[in-house]
Protein backbone atom coordinates (compact mmCIF):
# COMPACT_ATOMS: atom_id res chain seq x y z
CA UNK A 1 0.00 0.00 0.00
CA UNK A 2 0.69 2.94 -0.78
CA UNK A 3 0.72 6.22 1.86
CA UNK A 4 1.83 10.07 1.38
CA UNK A 5 3.27 11.88 4.64
CA UNK A 6 2.14 15.34 4.72
CA UNK A 7 4.43 17.52 6.48
CA UNK A 8 4.96 21.03 7.45
CA UNK A 9 7.65 22.95 8.97
CA UNK A 10 7.70 24.63 11.65
CA UNK A 11 7.81 28.62 11.07
CA UNK A 12 11.66 29.62 10.95
CA UNK A 13 13.31 26.26 11.07
CA UNK A 14 14.54 26.54 7.80
CA UNK A 15 18.31 26.24 9.33
CA UNK A 16 17.27 22.69 11.08
CA UNK A 17 15.87 21.21 7.69
CA UNK A 18 19.19 22.21 6.40
CA UNK A 19 21.32 21.03 9.37
CA UNK A 20 19.38 17.57 9.02
CA UNK A 21 18.85 16.82 5.26
CA UNK A 22 21.75 14.59 4.88
CA UNK A 23 20.89 12.12 7.53
CA UNK A 24 17.27 12.47 6.21
CA UNK A 25 18.56 11.29 2.65
CA UNK A 26 20.71 8.63 3.93
CA UNK A 27 17.17 7.58 6.28
CA UNK A 28 15.42 7.22 2.55
CA UNK A 29 18.21 5.26 0.75
CA UNK A 30 18.40 2.75 3.54
CA UNK A 31 14.81 2.01 4.50
CA UNK A 32 14.38 1.30 0.79
CA UNK A 33 10.52 2.00 1.36
CA UNK A 34 10.05 5.94 -0.26
CA UNK A 35 8.38 5.88 -3.59
CA UNK A 36 8.92 9.38 -4.45
CA UNK A 37 9.71 12.30 -2.29
CA UNK A 38 10.43 16.17 -2.31
CA UNK A 39 10.00 19.14 -0.18
CA UNK A 40 7.01 22.29 -0.44
CA UNK A 41 8.29 25.53 -1.43
CA UNK A 42 7.61 28.67 -0.17
CA UNK A 43 7.37 32.46 -2.08
CA UNK A 44 10.76 32.54 -2.39
CA UNK A 45 11.40 28.98 -3.48
CA UNK A 46 12.68 28.21 0.63
CA UNK A 47 11.77 24.23 1.99
CA UNK A 48 8.68 24.40 3.58
CA UNK A 49 7.65 20.85 4.00
CA UNK A 50 7.96 17.58 2.81
CA UNK A 51 5.83 15.35 0.90
CA UNK A 52 6.61 11.39 0.96
CA UNK A 53 5.02 8.44 -1.11
CA UNK A 54 6.18 5.38 0.74
CA UNK A 55 5.27 1.91 -0.12
CA UNK A 56 4.54 0.01 2.89
CA UNK A 57 2.22 -2.71 4.31
CA UNK A 58 0.71 -0.58 7.27
CA UNK A 59 -0.48 2.91 8.52
CA UNK A 60 1.60 1.51 11.76
CA UNK A 61 4.20 0.85 9.39
CA UNK A 62 4.20 4.61 7.87
CA UNK A 63 3.82 5.77 11.17
CA UNK A 64 6.88 4.36 12.35
CA UNK A 65 8.84 5.38 9.52
CA UNK A 66 7.90 9.12 9.81
CA UNK A 67 8.49 9.06 13.53
CA UNK A 68 12.29 7.91 12.94
CA UNK A 69 12.93 10.13 9.85
CA UNK A 70 15.65 12.35 10.86
CA UNK A 71 13.42 15.08 10.25
CA UNK A 72 10.55 14.48 12.31
CA UNK A 73 13.21 13.35 15.32
CA UNK A 74 15.13 16.84 14.96
CA UNK A 75 12.07 18.29 15.87
CA UNK A 76 11.79 20.22 12.03
CA UNK A 77 7.78 19.58 11.94
CA UNK A 78 4.62 21.76 12.73
CA UNK A 79 2.53 18.62 11.49
CA UNK A 80 2.48 15.28 10.33
CA UNK A 81 -0.23 13.94 8.08
CA UNK A 82 -0.17 10.38 6.93
CA UNK A 83 -3.19 9.42 4.79
CA UNK A 84 -3.14 5.84 2.44
CA UNK A 85 -3.00 6.72 -0.95
CA UNK A 86 -4.03 5.61 -4.77
CA UNK A 87 -1.39 6.03 -7.40
CA UNK A 88 -3.74 6.64 -10.72
CA UNK A 89 -1.53 8.19 -13.08
CA UNK A 90 2.18 9.11 -13.61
Amino acid sequence: MRYAVICQDKPGALQVRLDTRAAHLAYIEATGVVEMAGPFLGPQGEMTGSLIVLQVDSLEAADAWAAADPYARAGLFDSVTIREWKKVIG
